[in-house]
């Protein structure tokens, strides 16, 4: 087994370890057990340490350089506070004990310094002199009920765990089971407050009960409701409703993914399956935004490949949750994802004559901005390992198997430059680290 680790300042899904291991041949990932996994993080220890360094003492994260130093003179997001929040948790589910502390941390910011105690909602970040930075987005809001969920899950799991090792203990007949801890009962009430109130302020500011989708962004103090409408911050409040869903078991959270997952599947249809990102505040698609500045950080010009490959993932997540006893509504669902992935790949996967999935393309299919970014190729590893557990097709076993070569021989082949050459979030199709930037997956 092979360990690997990719460096950049952001997170997102593939901020964890990737893991490579050499005894598996192309197509095999179904030998790969969720026990061997587990194995995998309980050996990130050296790596998962370096990353106390990220926390500001006031609990929200900064960026990290590709050391794994903090980036102190850099504004700190509050959605990568979140980010890392849902990463480690995703490290406890997976074995490894000690990453609660880490997310734990994130907690302290979410509920102190990130959020706006005048207007409410929580700031977009903080500058590095700790003062807010403007405006309130979706997006952000979205990433703190996923963290909340995240949080709560790992915290309810942790009293599982300590309820059962109270009662695997011989005891003496009078004696009583203990209750969980004081600082366990602390942590579960302020994450399931911090749930409630992520919840609340989502539904009042940002979901829009008419056109049953959600606003883009505010001002700062939620006066002034910008026109702009788009996916994207609609993409991560799919991804926060089935976090939610999971922790509370609230239809609600069930009826909204599905009101937007059907709108979306629809536009989509409608336009060979490359996905319409921007939109009027009428929810009319605008096919030419951003066509004067197509490789905006955040809003660029055409399809957005990475984001059809990231709604499969989720529309299947929530075919396979919210019709788990239906299955014909499971394999509906089921099949829009496989429509929306083969789609974007076979737009985006080398298609400039060089390895790699492109970042935007036009709306036939032409790449645009071709720059690799990191999040969309961790979003193909996730989303073909998905479509394969599901669909059992070995042709999503294969993409898994592609991407995770290229991972192997393209970026990580990186980690063997000198120092002050590596950067990776953005690799350009000549395969060379390209100048650092942050784009939001």
């Amino acid at each position: 087994m092979r360990l690997i680790k990719i460096r950049y300042p952001t997170t997102g899904p593939c901020f964890l370890i990737c893991c490579v291991r050499k005894e598996i041949s192309l197509g095999q990932i179904a030998e790969v057990t969720f026990s061997q996994i587990r194995e995998d993080i309980r050996k990130m220890t050296p790596v998962r340490t370096m990353y106390w360094s990220m926390w500001q003492p006031d609990g929200t994260a900064y960026y990290l350089r590709d050391d794994g130093t903090p980036w102190t003179d850099r504004p700190r997001a509050t959605y990568e506070t979140c980010r890392f929040a849902h990463s480690y948790v995703l490290g406890y589910l997976c074995g490894d004990l000690k990453t609660p502390d880490l997310a734990l941390s994130a907690m302290k910011g979410l509920t102190g310094a990130a959020g706006d105690k005048e207007n409410g909602g929580w700031y977009e970040g903080l500058n590095a002199d700790g003062t807010p930075q403007d405006g309130k987005l979706c997006y952000t809001h979205a990433f703190v009920i996923l963290a909340a969920s995240s949080l709560l899950t790992a915290l309810r799991k942790q009293n599982v765990q300590a309820a059962a090792s109270q009662q695997s203990e011989p005891a003496a007949a009078s004696q009583q089971p203990e209750p969980a801890s004081v600082s366990q009962q602390s942590a579960s009430a302020a994450a399931s407050g911090l749930l409630k109130k992520a919840e609340d302020t989502y539904t009042r500011r940002f979901w829009d009960a008419e056109s049953q989708m959600a606003y883009d962004n505010w001002d700062t103090a939620f006066t002034k409701l910008s026109p702009y409408r788009g996916l994207n911050a609609n993409m991560h409040s799919v991804e926060a409703f089935l976090a939610d869903f999971d922790v509370t078991a609230n239809e609600e959270y069930h009826r909204r993914a599905k009101e937007v997952i059907d709108r979306v599947s629809a536009w989509a249809s409608d336009n060979e399956w490359r996905i319409p990102e921007h939109y009027t505040d009428k929810w009319v698609p605008e096919l030419e935004y951003n066509s004067d500045r197509p490789d905006d950080q955040f809003k660029p010009y055409g399809a957005t490949p990475g984001h059809g490959i990231e709604w499969a993932r989720l529309i299947t997540q929530f075919g396979l949750s919210a019709y788990e006893d239906d299955p014909e509504q499971k394999a509906h669902y089921v099949d829009i994802a496989e429509h929306l992935f083969a789609r974007a790949v076979s737009d985006a996967w080398d298609c400039d004559g060089a390895p790699g999935i492109v970042y935007t393309t036009d709306w036939s299919g032409q790449p645009i901005v071709h720059e690799r970014m990191h999040w969309v190729l961790a979003e193909a590893i996730n989303t073909s390992s998905v479509l394969y557990r599901v669909t059992k097709k070995r042709a999503y076993a294969d993409w898994y198997s592609t991407f995770m070569e290229y991972l192997d021989c393209c970026v990580i082949l990186l980690l063997h430059l000198p120092r002050d050459h590596q950067t990776f979030s953005i690799i350009r199709r000549n395969k060379k680290a390209h100048e650092t930037a942050i784009a939001a997956s």
